[in-house]
């Protein structure tokens, strides 16, 4: 059954918390406040449900935010601060008993009718150090294409900048 794709809630605050923070290191854990200013900041919030709740999210972020992530601003610094400049995918997730049933192309999907019109491309990062392959395969076959790699905490860890034109 596909997932359906809707607009989160408050509701859905605490699920996506855990399951963000269950996808540590592949994204950054956050306490509740840190998810609540984070939420503040998104342009586009969105969860999928199957017949047994949440199986994912994506939160993406405009330009002009005063987001405190190093990765937006990398991308801040590439594409200038204008609000029509691109649209950062901050972070997704899929609930491990949902992955590889459709549930992230079905956010992408989404995300894509969202953006087209609003912004020329979707920006985001994938972790290299510590290792993502299967993110970084599945963004690729999604059409993100590397623009750089950023290297931080002194080397250890590191990622890759992609973006993908709408």
């Amino acid at each position: 059954m596909a997932p359906h794709i809707r607009e989160a809630v408050g509701a859905d605050h605490a699920a996506v918390l855990a399951l963000n923070n269950g996808a540590v290191p592949h994204v950054n854990a956050l306490d509740a406040a840190r998810f609540d200013a984070l939420v503040g900041y998104a342009t586009y919030f969105r969860v999928a449900e199957d017949d047994t709740g949440i199986a994912g999210f994506v939160l993406c972020v405009a330009p002009g935010t005063p987001y405190w992530s190093d990765n937006y601003a990398w991308f801040a610094a590439r594409h200038g601060a204008a609000p029509d400049a691109f649209v950062y995918l901050d972070r997704v997730v899929v609930a491990p008993r949902a992955r590889r049933g459709g549930v992230g192309r079905a956010l992408y999907a989404d995300l894509e009718r969202f953006v087209r019109g609003r912004w020329p491309r979707i920006t985001l990062e994938v972790n290299l150090r510590p290792p993502n392959p299967t993110s970084v395969e599945f963004h690729r076959r999604m059409g993100f294409v590397e623009v750089g790699v950023r290297e931080y905490d002194a080397g250890r860890c590191a990622v890759s900048m992609m973006e993908r034109p709408v």
